[in-house]
């Protein structure tokens, strides 16, 4: 019901287990229950469309919600009795005959589950819960074979990632001390030295996350700073849309003492969580500083790489905020495309000559990906492109495109420019 209000998933859950003294199963189950819900919202309604008396959108929203967490438990395979007799007991009172009736009719309903099996782009909308016009929108950008596998593995729940912070911790060291604590354990597919790990609970309990040697960080946002941004010991690197600071922590994890980032955000409230993992982290070297990334506090050329990690539609990280498929609005992406074409000509005046400007975002969009580099080519004449990540990573125009099922990733497109150095040429 909060996220129905506005809330974030990935932001509120958290906190409220942390505060619920639930024990870990219990807490994997509620995660599950309110991701599950949130991400099958429209095939569930489907589902529940003619089995309830009244028209959903006409229900209060504690008797819907009611209703797509006790569908939810049916779909994924807990017995009838304990989804309709647990979900009925929650549910408020004077709605507990129809979700008791609504639940037993869908209970006789499968499996299999009547949801539809066809190819136009409704069938694969509705049983796949996702709105029409994203599913037309990757089939015409990516091309149908890809949005199909794409929209699939976003219905996959993603496992924790995390990024040793290597000044305290190798990842093999750290891959060891999550297996003794019970955890399945694997490397990473990028070949970066992350740690994908399943059966933790709350990453921000693992001691070597509370105590600054790991971050939870996923592997294709490591990979951007690490293969892409690639900052050197003793760098100068801004970091222009820098919260909640995933990527700013690991650039300062890479430059060093002798090293500096500055990490701008033009939120307050975010840049605190930049602050908070600086301080877990031990990272003197990194600067938080609430600016517009549009009007940069910065002398030109101060800096050796700036990163433009841009807001964005989010569609490559839908695994991980079930409800931004039900949020984005289409109209919405132009006016994205726009602030990130802005963000990266008011980045390029930070960079040195010689030096890097990394532009990176983490969703799949035409307009975001190539069209932003279409742009650069005239708007940013003064840089050249390099040269791609290599597979897993696609060319994409003249920068580069993951897709979440090519390797079990968020999605991310990047594109690395090097600003021309006169004296180089004379």
């Amino acid at each position: 019901m909060r996220v129905e209000e506005g809330a974030f998933s990935h932001v509120l859950l958290p906190t409220l287990l942390r505060r619920s003294g639930l024990e870990p199963r219990d807490r994997a189950f509620a995660t599950d229950l309110v991701y599950g819900t949130l991400r099958e919202q429209r095939a569930l309604d489907h589902l529940l469309t003619p089995v309830v008396s009244r028209p959903l959108a006409s229900l209060d929203p504690p008797v819907r919600a009611a209703l797509r967490i006790g569908a939810h438990q049916l779909l994924g395979g807990t017995p009838a009795h304990a989804a309709v007799g647990e979900t009925v007991e929650v549910a408020p009172e004077r709605a507990r005959g129809l979700v008791n009736a609504a639940l037993r009719r869908l209970s006789r309903e499968g499996p299999p589950w009547p949801l539809p099996d066809g190819d136009a782009v409704a069938d694969v909308a509705v049983r796949l819960s996702y709105p029409d016009w994203l599913v037309e929108r990757l089939a015409a950008d990516l091309g149908p074979d890809d949005a199909l596998a794409t929209l699939e593995s976003a219905n996959v729940p993603a496992p924790v990632t995390l990024r040793p912070n290597r000044a305290r911790i190798h990842s093999s060291a750290l891959a060891d001390e999550l297996h003794d604590g019970g955890a399945t354990v694997e490397p990473g597919a990028l070949g970066i030295g992350a740690v994908v790990v399943r059966g933790i609970g709350d990453p921000a309990r693992v001691p070597a996350v509370a105590d600054g040697r790991a971050s939870p960080q996923d592997e294709a946002s490591q990979a951007v700073v690490r293969d892409v941004l690639a900052p050197q010991p003793g760098d100068r690197v801004l970091d222009t849309a820098a919260a909640p600071g995933g990527k700013a922590t690991a650039i300062a994890e890479l430059v060093g003492e002798d090293g500096t980032v500055v990490a701008l955000d033009v939120n307050r409230g975010r840049l605190g969580f930049v602050v908070g993992a600086a301080a877990r982290l031990g990272l003197a070297n990194l600067h938080a500083v609430q600016a517009d990334g549009r009007c940069l506090p910065a002398k030109p050329g101060a800096f050796n790489r700036v990163l433009v990690d841009a807001p964005c539609s989010g569609l490559g990280v839908l695994r991980r905020r079930p409800e931004l498929r039900w949020r984005v609005e289409p109209d919405a992406i132009g006016a994205l495309a726009e602030l990130q074409r802005e963000l990266l000509t008011a980045a390029a005046t930070a960079v040195a000559p010689g030096g890097t400007l990394v532009y990176s975002v983490c969703t799949l969009t035409t307009e975001e990906t190539r069209g932003v580099d279409e742009w650069a080519r005239t708007g940013l004449g003064e840089f050249d492109a390099a040269v791609p990540p290599p597979p897993p990573w696609r060319p994409w125009g003249r920068g580069a495109l993951l897709l979440p099922h090519d390797a079990a990733t968020d999605g991310m497109f990047v594109l690395r420019l090097i600003r021309r150095n006169p004296a180089a040429h004379q």
